[in-house]
């Protein structure tokens, strides 16, 4: 029998209402970098980003009347200016939406996809895989663009304004400009090689030969004409018309400065691709925890599937009374699980047989949760289990190992005064995406594909997440949205990362609920990241704290990661207002905005 909510989660806000508030500034004002704080409260609706210009932008919509869906794609199109290396119409992400009236949850996987002349070979070159590195910079991981067909299909089916006009603030900023700050300059210096390799990047991201100067402002005018040319002609430009054809015509034959010597392999992108892309309605995932609904993303990720399997597991437990060891050793082992069981079953389900509804059964998590001992770690790889015909502590399956997925990604939040709720988390791959810019147009596409495997790991075990002709990738991707026992949202995060999404917002979920964390805290805490490997990486207020000692002394293993995940989440207080919070540190801060700021 499941237990009810550990505490009374109206409680847990009352040390972050009063920390700071974050506001716009008024349509019209002069441009400036708004203020940013990481927690922001209030009434009227609330945004949370990576970025303030971003935030500014849907908060700008909600002041308009607009709805959360419509502040929600205002903001990825601002992000897709600031925020270049890790979002924008070059990519795709994955949509999850909270329908206050009727209460219910839907969402849009907005994924990109393979050409429909792409085999289980696409990476492979005689018989061989090609090496990572290479393929990263190519046309040939560049896949269908998602994002724009993701925006129509949220306005169409959940919005108040059009395209158009949600997309004024972000086309204004492209063309008067951001102001530079450390993180955009550090990420420019990150990818500074390979931006050299691509003329048209080069001479957008680093204007003049250089690296933007920290402060100078860094203008787009390419990319505010693309926005303008969305808002008049609908995404059809891009899927159908003139964009499509700029897109096709870059993967085919990447531009290359011919004295880099580099080989930037050709993709297969047709104009039949684009035409053929559709962003797909599909129901959510959903796991009861603690009295609680929560909801994600299904297959094609593997985000609402893996987060939910690991909650099941962690059902047993009481994480509220744990000792701080406890609760990390009980974590880590529950994602050390739930990624085994990833890598095996979950794939793109136009293309495999997925057994999602298997995955987030009690049956199975409890089926695995006996693997987990308080006084001893489970080694790496785990083997998975069969959900179809669960066995207890049944380990005797091969391992998949965990793919590689880039870690430039990015998340937003957002909420309106009717209670409707925004969780999206969209991305182009890895920082800097494929590093190829669309001549003309001022974005970046994507390198998704490199998420399929490229072989199989073993070929002795079916490997869903091969290439295939029009076929998903998997993903990590974990947009997430927590209702109570009557319908009414709790909260709702996410968080970019690559496959550490999965962790932080399992880390996150279990901060805020079980271990009583106000939700900026909860973002905040030092984080762990298990994905089925043989050492768990740790930031550095847990890698350098005494717990790791007390962990490695029952076997754990650790590497230390500098910045896991970068989150955002939303909550609704029990008087109307909402909290939005966002990271403290990590990205260089992120963006919390209220409508109308309130301390009472």
């Amino acid at each position: 029998m499941r237990r009810p909510v550990a505490r009374n989660l109206t409680v847990l806000v009352v040390s972050a209402a009063v920390v700071s508030v974050g506001a716009a500034a008024p349509p019209g004002a002069p441009a400036a970098t708004p203020t940013k704080s990481p927690v922001a409260v209030g009434y009227g609706g609330a945004v949370a980003s990576v970025d303030p210009d971003a935030s500014a932008a849907g908060i700008e919509i909600l002041k308009k009347g607009g709805n959360a869906v419509d502040a929600a794609v205002a903001t990825a199109a601002a992000l897709g200016v600031t925020e270049p290396y890790s979002a924008g119409i070059g990519g795709g992400g994955y949509f999850v939406h909270y329908d206050a009236k009727s209460r219910t949850v839907q969402t849009i996987d907005g994924r990109e996809t393979a050409p429909l002349t792409a085999g289980s070979d696409l990476f492979l070159e005689n018989g061989k895989p090609i090496p990572f590195a290479e393929a990263v910079s190519s046309g040939l991981a560049v896949g269908t663009p998602g994002t724009p067909a993701t925006w129509q299909k949220a306005l169409d089916k959940w919005g108040s304004k059009g395209l158009r006009s949600v997309l004024r603030p972000a086309e204004r900023l492209a063309r008067d400009g951001f102001t530079v700050d450390d993180t955009f300059r550090a990420q420019t210096a990150a990818n500074e090689t390979r931006f050299r390799y691509f003329p048209d990047t080069a001479e957008l991201f680093l204007p003049g030969g250089e690296l933007p100067v920290v402060g100078s402002t860094f203008k787009n005018p390419d990319l505010a004409r693309t926005y303008a040319e969305l808002g008049r002609e609908g995404v059809g430009a891009l899927y159908r018309g003139d964009i499509g054809e700029d897109v096709v015509a870059t993967v085919n034959e990447p531009p290359v400065v011919p004295a880099s010597g580099w080989n930037a392999r050709p993709g297969e992108l047709s104009v039949k691709d684009l035409a053929a892309y559709r962003a797909k309605f599909q129901a959510p995932t959903k796991t009861a925890y603690r009295g609680l609904d929560v909801y994600s993303i299904a297959p094609s990720s593997s985000g609402g599937t893996t987060v939910g399997e690991a909650l099941n597991i962690l059902e047993g437990t009481d994480l509220s009374k744990a000792s701080d060891a406890r609760y990390l050793h009980r974590f880590i082992e529950a994602s050390r699980i739930a990624f085994a069981d990833r890598g095996r079953w979950v794939g793109d389900p136009a293309f495999e047989d997925v057994p999602a509804k298997e995955l987030l059964s009690q049956r199975y998590a409890d089926s695995r949760a006996c693997l987990i001992k308080d006084d001893a770690v489970l080694t790496s790889p785990v083997a998975p289990g069969d959900p179809r015909d669960p066995a207890d502590c049944d380990a005797r399956g091969t391992a998949a190992p965990t793919t590689y997925e880039g870690e430039s990604t990015t998340h937003l939040t957002t909420a309106d005064k009717w209670g409707n709720v925004v969780s999206y988390t969209l991305t182009i791959e890895q920082t800097g995406g494929s590093g190829i810019t669309v001549p003309g147009r001022g974005f970046i596409l994507n390198n998704e594909l490199t998420d399929f495997s490229f072989a199989p790991a073993n070929p002795a075990v079916h490997d869903p997440n091969l290439p295939g002709p029009g076929k998903r990738p998997r993903s990590s991707i974990s947009p997430t949205i927590v209702l109570d026992r009557h319908g009414e949202p709790v909260v709702a995060l996410g968080s970019p990362g690559g496959a550490t999404i999965i962790t932080t917002v399992l880390q996150t979920l279990t901060g805020f609920v079980d271990r009583g964390l106000p939700l900026v805290e909860a973002i905040a805490a030092p984080r762990a990241s298990q994905r089925n490997a043989a050492q768990t990486e740790l930031e550095p207020g847990l890698y350098d704290s005494a717990l790791r000692t007390r962990l490695e002394a029952i076997g754990h293993s650790f590497r230390a990661n500098p910045e896991i995940g970068a989150a955002t989440g939303v909550q609704r207080l029990p008087d109307g207002r909402w909290l939005a919070a966002a990271e403290k540190t990590r990205r260089g801060g992120g963006s919390a905005m209220v409508v109308h700021p309130a301390l009472r």
